[in-house]
C-alpha cells in the first residue's frame, strides 16, 4: 500500500540503479506543485534531462499515477488522488492498531536502564528508559520479538557508601519515605562526611567502605544481611517508579551473581593465544586491527574489570536468548567500552559478536546546569514526574471544571508521561538536552501534549460528527490539505521501518509532528461537520484514518493516545 514502495518499485525495474540507491534518491518535494515524488536523474549517464525522458518513457504509467511529467533533471509523480485517497484511508481502517506494522522477525534482546542500588533512578534514567522503552515498542511494532531487560549494578564500592553511613547514622531506621530514596539520602551523607574528613586531613571513611567490600567479598554474614535488606529497600522503589513510567522488564541481571564469572571467558583467549600478558602480568586484548586501544580485561592480582563480567553477561544473554541482535541502550560516556566490549568478542570468534549494537545517547542537563549524584545536586526521576504531573493537573483543571478528582489525575499523569517521554525521545539521542519541564508540557509546539491534543481533537469531531451511513466518494478529497495529510497517513509504514532499521525513535516523533500540523492545517482549512453529506463522509474518513495513525505512533513511543484533553 506504500506508495513510496510502489515508485521504488518502478524505477529499480526500469532505471537500472542499486534499490538502495534509489530509496535514497526519491524524495518528497517541498512543493506539491512538483508533484509528490521527485526522482533525480543524475545517476543515470549522460545529460540528466535526456536521461529523465528516457526513463518517462519506459514507465507505464500505473492506477495509482495521475501523471509523470519532467521538471529539469527530475522526473516528479503525481498521484491519482482519488485512487490514493481510496487505497490510504480504506487500508488504514481495514488493519486499525497494525497500520504500519512491518514483518521484521528478528530475536532480539534490548538491554536499558541499568542503575545503581545506592540512589533512585535519575533524570539520566529517565532519558535512557524512554528511549529504550521506545526502542522496545518501535523494534516490535516492526514485527520483531524483543525481550527488555535490565542490569542491576547491585555490588560495588559506591553500594558500601550507602551502606556504610547507615550502619554509622541510620540507627536502625526504616524507610520513612521511598526506598531508593531513602537509601539515597545516606549515598549523599556519606560524600558529605568524607568532604568534612578532606578538609580535617582525614581519609577514615573511604578505608571503612573499602574494608566492608572485602567483608561482603568474603561474604561476612552482618554486611551481607545488611546489602540484602538495603538492596530490598531500593528495589521495591525501582519497581514503583518502572510501573508509574510504563516499562517492565522480561529478566532482570544482578552484577551480585556474575561478576566473577568472566574470567573463564579471559582464560580461554589465553589458551586460545589471542590475549596476552603485559609487564604487569595483567592479561590484555590486542585491539590494533580494530583501531582501537588495547584493553586490560583481568588485572595483574587476577581481580576483574567491567569488561571481564560483561564479557560473561554477553554470553550469558545468547545462552538464555540465542538472540540475533544484542543492543545496550547505555550513555555515550561508554561508546570505548562497548567497540572493545564487541572487538573481544570478535577476537574470541563469539557468532554473536558482530550482532551487537551500541544505542548510545547523550547528556540530560538541566537549564540550572550538569547534576551530580554525590552532592544531591541530582533531579530524581519521581521528582520530575511529581512536578511534571503537578503542573499538567493544573492545566486539566484549568480546561474542565467538572471533572472527577480520580479523571483528573489519570489525564495529569498520561499528560505527564508524553511530556517527559517525548522530550527525551524528539532529539536525535546522539546528542545532549536540556530538559524544561515546562516547555515539555506545552499544548502546542513540538511536545508530546500536542500530538495528544491533535488525537483528542480528531476523537471529538468524530464524536460531534455521529453515525455516518453515507458510502464514501473519495473524489470528494482534492484539496491541497486533504491531499498532504493523506500523503503523509500513507508514509507511516517507511518511517516505521527506518526508525527501526536505524534504531531511531526520533524519527517517529518527527513524523508525528509534521503529521499533527497537517492535520491542523486541513482542520482549519476545511469544514469537516457540514450539510454536503458526501464530503462530511470523505473528511470524517480522512479525520478517523488521521486518529488511527496518530494513535499507532504515540503506542510506538510508549505514550496513551488520550480521547479527551
Amino acid at each position: 500500500m506504500d506508495f513510496r514502495e510502489k515508485i521504488i518499485n518502478l524505477l529499480a525495474t526500469e532505471a537500472k540503479l542499486p534499490r538502495t540507491d534509489i530509496e535514497r534518491m526519491l524524495s518528497v518535494p517541498p512543493d506539491q506543485k512538483l508533484g509528490d515524488y521527485a526522482f533525480p536523474c543524475f545517476k543515470l549517464g549522460g545529460n540528466p534531462r535526456d536521461a529523465a525522458l528516457q526513463l518517462q518513457k519506459k514507465i507505464k504509467l500505473p492506477a495509482f499515477l495521475s501523471r509523470i511529467e519532467i521538471a529539469g533533471p527530475y522526473l516528479n509523480f503525481y498521484l491519482n488522488k482519488s485512487f490514493f485517497a481510496k487505497e490510504t484511508l480504506t487500508h488504514i481502517k481495514k488493519l486499525k492498531h497494525n497500520y504500519g506494522k512491518g514483518n521484521s522477525k528478528q530475536n532480539i534482546v534490548l538491554e536499558y536502564c541499568g542503575p545503581n542500588t545506592n540512589k533512585p533512578l535519575h533524570l539520566g534514567h529517565i532519558r535512557n528508559m524512554a528511549l529504550g522503552n521506545a526502542a522496545f515498542h518501535l523494534l516490535q511494532f516492526q514485527g520483531n520479538k524483543v525481550h527488555p531487560v535490565n542490569i542491576v549494578n547491585d555490588r560495588g564500592i559506591h553500594i558500601c557508601q550507602s551502606m556504610l553511613a547507615y550502619q554509622k547514622w541510620g540507627k536502625k531506621k526504616q524507610p520513612d519515605k521511598k526506598g531508593d530514596h531513602f537509601v539515597g539520602d545516606y549515598y549523599v551523607m556519606f560524600a558529605q562526611a568524607v568532604k568534612k574528613e578532606a578538609e580535617q586531613k582525614k581519609e577514615e571513611l573511604p578505608k571503612e567502605a573499602q574494608e566492608m567490600l572485602l567483608k561482603w567479598e568474603l561474604n561476612d554474614k552482618t554486611v551481607r544481611t545488611l546489602w540484602k535488606k538495603m538492596n530490598g529497600w531500593v528495589l521495591k522503589g525501582f519497581a514503583q517508579t518502572y510501573k508509574r513510567f510504563g516499562i517492565a522488564f522480561e529478566k532482570e541481571y544482578f552484577e551480585s551473581n556474575y561478576y566473577q564469572h568472566g574470567k573463564d571467558l579471559v582464560y580461554e583467549g589465553m589458551r586460545k593465544g589471542v590475549f596476552e600478558k603485559d609487564h604487569t602480568e595483567a592479561i590484555t586484548a590486542p585491539l590494533e586491527k580494530y583501531h582501537l586501544p588495547n584493553k586490560v580485561l583481568l588485572r595483574g592480582n587476577e581481580t576483574s574489570l567491567y569488561i571481564t563480567q560483561d564479557l560473561y553477561l554477553a554470553q550469558l544473554r545468547y545462552d538464555d536468548y540465542q538472540f540475533d541482535k544484542l543492543i545496550y541502550v547505555v550513555a555515550s560516556e561508554q561508546q570505548l567500552h562497548f567497540k572493545q566490549l564487541f572487538a573481544v568478542l570478535d577476537l574470541l570468534n563469539k557468532p554473536y559478536a558482530k550482532n551487537m549494537y551500541h544505542l548510545s545517547y547523550g547528556m540530560v542537563h538541566l537549564p540550572t546546569g550538569r547534576m551530580k549524584s554525590r552532592e544531591g545536586t541530582v533531579i530524581d526521576a519521581d521528582d520530575i514526574m511529581d512536578e511534571v504531573s503537578a503542573l499538567a493537573e493544573k492545566e486539566v483543571r484549568s480546561r474542565y471544571k467538572n471533572l472527577s478528582e480520580k479523571e483528573i489525575k489519570r489525564r495529569a499523569e498520561a499528560i505527564m508521561l508524553a511530556a517527559i517521554k517525548f522530550f527525551m525521545i524528539k532529539t536525535d539521542a546522539v546528542r545532549d538536552i536540556i530538559f524544561n519541564p515546562e516547555e515539555s508540557l506545552s499544548f502546542e509546539g513540538e511536545t508530546g501534549p500536542y500530538i495528544q491534543y491533535t488525537h483528542a481533537r480528531a476523537c471529538s469531531v468524530l464524536h460531534k460528527a455521529g453515525k455516518r451511513t453515507v458510502k464514501i466518494d473519495y473524489t470528494q478529497l482534492q484539496q491541497p490539505s486533504e491531499s498532504s495529510l493523506i500523503s503523509l497517513l500513507s508514509q507511516l509504514p517507511s518511517f516505521v521501518e527506518d526508525a527501526a532499521v536505524h534504531y531511531r525513535p526520533h524519527v517517529i516523533c518527527r513524523y508525528l509532528l509534521d503529521l499533527s500540523q497537517a492535520f491542523n492545517e486541513f482542520y482549519h482549512a476545511c469544514q469537516i461537520i457540514s450539510e454536503d453529506k458526501k464530503k462530511m463522509a470523505a473528511r470524517c474518513a480522512l479525520v478517523d484514518a488521521t486518529r488511527q495513525v496518530l494513535a499507532n505512533g504515540l503506542s510506538i513511543l510508549g505514550i496513551e493516545a488520550l480521547e479527551e484533553m
